[in-house]
This record gives structure tokens, C-alpha cells and sequence, in this order.
């Protein structure tokens, strides 16, 4: 008995390993991931949808606070496309969430989601605050 528990012991660290592993290491398609953002603001179960007016500056001016958050890289996109998609990580088990940020005229739109599990406990939506607060003059 005792060594089926230590065998069950191994497997279940071997599968934590490798989930682990799987989701720092999983690729992210751009294709999948940098879409343009709805026009509708609303909170979602896994992320959330803003819209707000910030002037034609708006989209590099995020940029900046984006790429200065800590964890956070760029997928896909720049400036010059007017959208851009970043990835932040959780700290210790490194989830990858998504974000895509268009800019149309004067108005940017934020697209918040995670990629793995179905809630994300307000993580998107108090990252997006904080960027939006930060965005503030």
C-alpha cells in the first residue's frame, strides 16, 4: 500500500509539472489572440471591454504604461497598425492574459481575457483600471 501511495505521489507531481510547464510554454498565435476590441463596454466572467476617449495620443500613451507593467510583453501589433496586443503573466504560476488595445480616431478600445480557466477574479478589470487611472493627466 504504501508504495502505490508514494507512486500516485509522483504522478500527481509529474502532471502538476507538466501543466506547469504547458502553461508557461504554450505558444500564443497571434491569429487567436490579436483581434480588434468590441465597441460595447462590459465585464466579462474571464475579462472585461472599455472604451474610452483619450485623444489621438491615447494608444501610445498606454503603450508606455503597458509595456512598464511588470510581467507584461508585446504579441502582436504597434503603434503604427493603431493596436496592439500584450501578454501579462500571473507571478508565480505565470498564466498568460491577454490584451488587445486598438485606437480609433480618439476613442481606444481594451479587450481584457484570460487564456486558461473560465474566471479570472477581477484581474483583467483592475489591471485595465489601473492602466486607465494611470492614463489620466
Amino acid at each position: 500500500m504504501n508504495g502505490q501511495i508514494k507512486m500516485l505521489l509522483w504522478l500527481l507531481i509529474a502532471v502538476g509539472l507538466a501543466m506547469g510547464a504547458y502553461i508557461r510554454l504554450a505558444p500564443s498565435d497571434p491569429v487567436r489572440w490579436h483581434v480588434a476590441p468590441e465597441d460595447t463596454e462590459r465585464d466579462l466572467k474571464g475579462g472585461v471591454v472599455r472604451v474610452v476617449e483619450t485623444g489621438p495620443d491615447g494608444l501610445a500613451r498606454l503603450d508606455k504604461i503597458a509595456r512598464a507593467t511588470p510581467r507584461t510583453s508585446v504579441l502582436a501589433g504597434s503603434l503604427e497598425e493603431g493596436m496592439i496586443t500584450y501578454i501579462t503573466r500571473t507571478k508565480v504560476f505565470g498564466f498568460p492574459d491577454y490584451t488587445t488595445v486598438q485606437l480609433d480616431g480618439d476613442t481606444l478600445r481594451i479587450y481584457a481575457r484570460l487564456r486558461f480557466g473560465r474566471k479570472d477574479f477581477g484581474v483583467n478589470r483592475d489591471r485595465v483600471t489601473q492602466w486607465l487611472a494611470l492614463l489620466q493627466p
